[in-house]
């Protein structure tokens, strides 16, 4: 069975001739609080294993080679700072690095790269990132959220901060790094006016740093959850293969 190379594993001379007919897949994740029962790293761990096993569903039916890069650790995250356990990079920084690395890919030969994005927090970054370098450096970028991935569940916060969406997807991935989490009331729901994003510290604070009823959260369907999102982006990068 095909599957995706992963950069850091492989070779330069085989890296430099898939590069110009291959798609680049750049996870972009963030190590920031996520309240008192899930692990700093969650955001990267997602957007590591959601786009590692989508790249390699796709493979095997995929018209173009599949690299996948090195997740990026840290986002932009400063939102979480007062909470602490939290490392963050401005969103300027974040985009410049951002940037450099799709320099890297292009200069090198490469021509199609695709972020998949583990943190909100990176949306906007990601967006434009993915627009300025499609203009610096000639490449085509696409840019998805790895939550995106898959249909909407209206019953849960999608993605949430570690909510029951992303507890139970690290109980399916790795639940030695879960606490037990402690029931609470429904936390406020912050203020909201339709067609704007809202961003105020204040609502961060109100909900102690993390969204909705972890506590509902199980392993099982964390694994259903993850296998729809892994689909749903193998999907995506086989289209984007026949596009591109």
């Amino acid at each position: 069975m095909a599957s995706a190379a992963r950069w850091a594993e492989t070779d330069r001379q085989t890296l430099t001739s898939q590069l110009p007919e291959a798609i680049v897949l750049l996870p972009v994740g963030a190590t920031e609080q996520h309240g008192p029962h899930l692990p700093t790293g969650t955001d990267a761990l997602l957007a590591d294993g959601v786009c590692a096993a989508a790249a390699d569903q796709a493979a095997g039916r995929c018209e173009r080679p599949l690299l996948v890069a090195p997740t990026i650790p840290v986002g932009a995250s400063d939102h979480h700072l007062p909470f602490g356990g939290t490392l963050s990079l401005t969103p300027e920084t974040l985009t410049a690095v951002l940037l450099d690395l799709a320099r890297s890919v292009a200069v090198q030969g490469g021509r199609r790269l695709v972020l998949v994005n583990g943190h909100g927090g990176n949306v906007g970054v990601c967006h434009a990132a993915a627009a300025a370098a499609s203009t610096r450096y000639d490449l085509a970028v696409g840019h998805i959220d790895y939550w995106r991935a898959a249909d909407a569940e209206p019953r849960v916060p999608v993605p949430g901060h570690a909510g029951e969406f992303e507890t139970s997807l690290v109980l399916a991935l790795r639940p030695d790094l879960v606490k037990e989490s402690t029931p609470r009331p429904e936390p406020p729901q912050p203020p909201a006016v339709p067609g704007v994003d809202l961003h105020a510290a204040a609502v961060w604070q109100a909900i102690d740093g993390y969204t909705d009823r972890p506590e509902t959260a199980d392993a099982a369907a964390g694994k259903q959850r993850f296998d729809r999102l892994v689909a749903g982006l193998a999907d995506r990068i086989v289209d984007l293969a026949r596009v591109l």
